[in-house]
């Protein structure tokens, strides 16, 4: 007996958690966002279509018709919710909080999935609209569990928690078992070293993405006083920046720091490719990462194409795709557990 799946991904992005479910042997179908930026990555990395849309105007009729003939439907996503995402401030502010997550149980309700996938961040289960998120798949017959990941257990080389939502028709879905330990993380070493130097300001003439910003002559400075693993205070004092010496200042150490060779990176963000936004300096070269590197400390192909080669690269819009997107080996690892729930 042939069972065929069909799974739709909502708040797609650039396609991290579509190509980790393709790379587990889910088919994915098409998915929906309304940040034009994503069609290209999206639909030129993975075999699934794009259309740009805003949720709240999609209906389960629209659905229905993607998982028209299908035996197994899948709905999955990482529903951006106010104040904890960067990634929803694409939307109008004059949205509820809460409007995006509400419009994935309408579709949930309209659309009736057989599984149901949510990735989010941790702080989300700490609120309301959680827990009625919650009772509105259990009224619906859904046998739900929340899960802590911590990325580091399954070979994403980045310190990143998230909330992972799974839910069946079928009984419990479990997530597969973690695939490393601490001591034996993958580490920025094994992710990005074999990359060409680069210094500030420079790009690879082979790779569009392998591009880093420039540096003024305070933070060239700044950066060459900047131990692996350290902070701003290791600095003399005439480099220290003037808010970091206020009280209030005080509890940001990780700005202005480099990454360590040997060790996970940060979680990478949206403002990944800038010095000053965290601990974003590459560990041994004068500069800060690249849009490349942080693609592959998302777990991203290094192949994975985000612009199309006649087009000119804009590094903001592109950073964005990269920081917001669901970690394509944390994409894999859910798609797996679904797959394992339905054998």
């Amino acid at each position: 007996m042939t069972v065929s799946i069909a799974t739709v991904d909502l708040f797609c992005g650039a396609g991290g958690l579509t190509h980790g479910f393709e790379q587990a042997g889910l088919p994915v179908k098409v998915g929906y966002d309304i940040d034009p930026a994503c069609r290209f990555p999206y639909e030129h990395n993975n075999k699934a279509k794009f259309i740009l849309q805003d949720i709240e105007n999609l209906s389960g009729s629209d659905l229905a018709e993607h998982f028209s003939g299908s035996s197994i439907k899948i709905l999955v996503g990482c529903a951006p919710c106010q104040p904890f995402s960067n990634y929803s401030r694409r939307y109008n502010d004059k949205k509820s909080k809460w409007k995006l997550l509400q419009d994935f149980v309408r579709l949930v309700k309209e659309s009736e999935p057989d599984i149901i996938s949510m990735e989010n961040v941790l702080q989300l289960k700490y609120h309301s609209v959680f827990q009625e998120f919650i009772e509105n798949l259990e009224s619906l017959k859904y046998d739900i569990e929340p899960y802590e990941v911590n990325c580091l257990n399954y070979g994403i080389p980045q310190s990143r928690r998230r909330l992972v939502l799974l839910a069946s028709k079928f009984g419990k879905i479990n997530l597969i078992s973690q695939t490393h330990n601490k001591g034996r993380y993958e580490t920025v070493r094994k992710t990005i070293e074999h990359l060409e130097p680069l210094a500030a300001g420079e790009k690879s003439k082979t790779d569009k993405l392998h591009i880093c910003s420039k540096l003024s002559n305070l933070n060239l400075k700044r950066i060459q006083a900047s131990k692996p693993g350290g902070t701003w205070r290791d600095w003399p004092p005439e480099l220290i920046a003037k808010c970091h010496t206020k009280k209030t200042g005080k509890s940001y150490p990780s700005v202005y720091g480099r990454m360590e060779w040997d060790k996970p990176s940060p979680t990478i963000t949206t403002q990944c490719f800038g010095f000053g936004n965290g601990r974003f300096g590459h560990p041994e070269q004068h500069r800060a990462i690249t849009l490349r590197e942080a693609a592959l400390l998302q777990t991203f192909p290094e192949n994975y194409q985000f612009i199309a080669p006649n087009e000119d690269l804009a590094v903001i819009p592109i950073g964005r795709l990269i920081g917001n997107a669901v970690p394509v080996k944390l994409g894999e690892v859910i798609g797996r557990s679904i797959l394992e729930h339905l054998q």
